[in-house]
């Protein structure tokens, strides 16, 4: 029997499907992000083109990390284009953890002389290219979007170690890849301080330790700095709630 306005309680009307529809749309936010996940993604390419073996190239931390802040930057973008809520902050801060790891360890270890990891070698311009984009602009880009385009306070203290799953679970994938190769095939090891044959397991063990270390100091610091950094103001609907997301 169909309802009449006459049956329907004071406070109770039908809400029209539109009235119901998101309309806390960011697109500041949604363009961002999608420009990140193009970075991203553009540098995989580039690594793609000039690689003659994909299986070495997918190993690295810093492939798998860009394609991992490419999937989340692009699920957000698409949130916030659309006004839904935010992505989770575990998994927004777990993506922003993996790929300021990836930033630091190569520009501090990986390009650094005195650190005794160096991997410093001759690139093409298409390497350089990527490198630059993968290395420098995806980090500095989750960064500042953490940073401008998020409403603070999203991350929570168990995160910091909830997100260290994926780099401790690296660690086996690295090793046990490498122990398949053939000794002295190139690139059996991903980087210097994972490779057994220069520091054997019990060396590997001790930098797996003082990385690991790093990792979580870094994860508690970019929980705490959001607890503290201030709300920016005039951003209008370009912030993105942290909190709002019922994935926890």
């Amino acid at each position: 029997m169909p309802v009449t306005e006459a049956d329907t309680e004071p406070g109770t009307e039908a809400v029209p499907a539109s009235a119901a529809a998101p309309t806390d749309r960011r697109p500041v936010a949604a363009a961002f992000r999608a420009l990140i996940a193009l970075a991203a993604l553009t540098g995989v390419a580039l690594d793609m083109i000039d690689s003659g073996d994909l299986g070495r190239l997918f190993s690295y931390f810093t492939i798998q990390s860009n394609i991992l802040l490419a999937i989340a930057c692009a699920w957000s973008a698409h949130r916030a284009w659309t006004g839904r809520p935010a992505l989770s902050p575990r998994i927004t801060g777990g993506a922003l953890l993996y790929i300021s790891i990836t930033g630091l360890v190569f520009h501090f270890v990986l390009s650094n002389d005195a650190s005794g990891f160096a991997m410093t070698s001759q690139r093409t311009p298409l390497e350089s290219i990527a490198n630059q984009l993968l290395h420098t602009a995806t980090p500095l880009a989750a960064a500042l979007d953490w940073l401008l385009l998020t409403a603070p306070g999203g991350f929570l203290l168990r995160h910091a170690g909830q997100w260290l799953a994926y780099p401790f679970l690296y660690l086996p994938f690295a090793l046990i890849r490498g122990a398949l190769l053939d000794p002295g095939a190139e690139g059996r090891y991903p980087y210097p301080f994972l490779d057994v044959d220069l520091h054997g397991y019990t060396g590997i063990a001790g930098n797996a330790v003082v990385f690991g270390l790093a990792f979580y100091g870094l994860a508690l610091a970019l929980v705490l700095l959001d607890r503290v950094r201030p709300h920016q103001r005039g951003l209008g609907n370009r912030i993105s709630p942290t909190g709002s997301s019922r994935l926890k």
